[in-house]
C-alpha cells in the first residue's frame, strides 16, 4: 500500500464498487491494531452495530450511513451477523447479540 488509506468499517460484507476482494475471519485484537495504526472511517449503517463495534474495538464508531467505495489496497473491517435478520428487520442491541456475530476482514485487491 502506497498511501496510508483509513480502515472501513461496514456492517455488513458488501462490494462497494467492482473489483477482486479477499475476505477471511479477523479478531477483534487484530481488528484494533489495524484501526490504531491506520485510523478508520466508519460506514456502519445501524445504531445497535455501531455501538457493539465501539464496545468491541474500544473507540468510539459513530453511525454513518454515507455512500463509501473502497479503494484499491485498503481494508475494511466487516461485522457479520451469523444469520440473515427477516427482510425489513432494524435489530436492537439484544437482539444482535443474540443472533451473534462475527468480525471478517476485507481487502480489495484490483
Amino acid at each position: 500500500m502506497n498511501k496510508k488509506l483509513p480502515v472501513a468499517l461496514f456492517n455488513g460484507t458488501v462490494a462497494t464498487t467492482n473489483g477482486l476482494y479477499s475476505i477471511e475471519d479477523i479478531d477483534v485484537e487484530t481488528a484494533k491494531q489495524h484501526i490504531q495504526e491506520n485510523g478508520f472511517i466508519s460506514a456502519v449503517g445501524h445504531e445497535a452495530t455501531a455501538d457493539i463495534l465501539s464496545e468491541i474495538l474500544e473507540v468510539h464508531i459513530p453511525m454513518n450511513r454515507i455512500q463509501f467505495h473502497q479503494e484499491v489496497g485498503q481494508i475494511a473491517i466487516v461485522f457479520k451477523l451469523n444469520t440473515r435478520p427477516d427482510e425489513g428487520s432494524i435489530l436492537n442491541k439484544e437482539e444482535v447479540m443474540k443472533i451473534g456475530y462475527g468480525l471478517k476482514i476485507m481487502k480489495r485487491l484490483s
